[in-house]
């Protein structure tokens, strides 16, 4: 050992330090131009398998494809999720399936997604050889759910997520069906600038969800000079919020913030209005779940929350047929699962039973009319448009100014 300390000393006279800063990487400079940004360049699988043939479809039983989520129509966070896939499905059966094949729905979940969602979506993807996977209704599970889909090379529609990181790797086998935090954190953001300035107080609760979404209005804000007067986070799933609830209402702010899943904003929404009734309550998507306007109830009325559909006839006659089937009112997260589900079978009837060519029909389907909008899939697979504010009225949410 002694020698080669020798040696090294006699050929790098500053020693091993002076050898682990001759292989430093180079650090980057302000306004250097990168040799290619991958955001501004559209993904794209470029392997093969677009030529291998369609299965004999009398060996079939139906058109397997995967679920990952819980198939639960009572789950508050993705309980509608699974009825919309559903409707569409059982609609596509209705008129036919697929060359006289039903599609078959598969489902796998894990309550702690990566401890043990991967196996299950691993089974989905390698032994049932499902031709697609509908995944997931938070942005971790998706995140999983991408990972096994891009290994696998099977199409992942992500319904209901928000968070960007599934779609920031480029994976080329993801589509997701909703706008992005960055979109629905700029709509909130521009309401709180108009009307409060930094006058208001954060909540935000622990889960990746929440957190991701309070990143990101926080940035937009922070680009513009305006931080939140108080910020305060919160267990996610706790039953108890009374303390962020007085929190907000004794700060004398303007409005209070909650960045939170559907259970958990109802509960501080909850708190918040037994201490101040009229206290003024901006929320993230989750509001918009049926898990908060059951659990919420009454004290719903007039809180603001990110609208992530569209109005048009599409919408109106889906909420129709939902309504009769279910009994109750589609949120926007039942109406994402179905654009997912219709989006999909769509693409397997035109492109026959081969996973690489589902998903570049699903990629060229760019611009489609669905039920929530126009599907129009930006250069990392997510949904383009943009996010307006509306307020709960009713039971219901309206538009802002409405």
């Amino acid at each position: 050992m002694f020698l080669v300390a020798l040696l090294c000393f006699v050929w790098f006279p500053g020693g091993f330090g002076s050898l682990a800063k001759s292989q430093a990487p180079p650090q980057p400079q302000r306004g250097v131009e990168p040799a290619k940004d991958a955001t501004r360049h559209r993904r794209g699988y470029f392997g093969p398998g677009r030529d291998a043939p369609e299965p004999d479809l009398q060996n079939l039983l139906g058109v397997s494809l995967g679920y990952f989520g819980p198939p639960n129509a009572d789950d508050p966070e993705g309980g509608t999720v699974w009825l919309g896939v559903n409707l569409a499905l059982d609609e596509a059966n209705g008129s036919g399936g697929y060359k006289g094949l039903p599609f078959l729905l598969s489902a796998a979940w894990a309550e702690n997604a990566w401890v043990d969602g991967s196996s299950k979506l691993t089974r989905l993807a390698y032994l049932e050889r499902v031709w697609a996977i509908f995944g997931a209704v938070d942005g971790g599970a998706a995140q999983l759910a991408g990972q096994v889909a891009s290994k696998a090379l099977v199409t992942m529609m992500d319904p209901a997520s928000t968070g960007e990181s599934v779609n920031e790797a480029g994976n080329a086998w993801v589509f997701s069906c909703l706008p992005s935090d960055r979109a629905i954190s700029a709509a909130m953001g521009k309401f709180l600038l108009d009307r409060a300035g930094s006058s208001f107080i954060l909540l935000t609760a622990t889960d990746n969800d929440s957190r991701a979404l309070a990143s990101e209005l926080k940035s937009f804000l922070a680009n513009r000079g305006v931080l939140p007067k108080q910020q305060s986070e919160f267990p996610a799933g706790t039953p108890d919020t009374a303390g962020v609830a007085s929190q907000a209402v004794a700060s004398g702010l303007k409005v209070a913030v909650i960045c939170a899943g559907a259970r958990d904003s109802a509960n501080v929404v909850r708190d918040i209005r037994r201490k101040n009734p009229s206290f003024p309550i901006l929320t993230g998507p989750a509001a918009g779940r049926r898990g908060f306007l059951y659990r919420a109830g009454a004290v719903a009325e007039n809180v603001l929350v990110p609208i992530l559909v569209e109005d048009s006839s599409a919408r109106a006659a889906f909420e129709r047929k939902f309504e009769a089937a279910n009994g109750f009112s589609p949120d926007y997260a039942a109406m994402a699962g179905y654009d997912a589900a219709s989006t999909l079978v769509a693409a397997v009837r035109k492109s026959g039973l081969n996973r690489v060519r589902i998903r570049d029909t699903v990629e060229e389907m760019s611009s489609w009319q669905g039920v929530t909008g126009v599907l129009s899939w930006g250069l990392r697979g997510r949904v383009e448009r943009p996010v307006r504010l509306g307020v709960i009225r009713s039971g219901r949410v309206v538009p802002l100014g409405e």
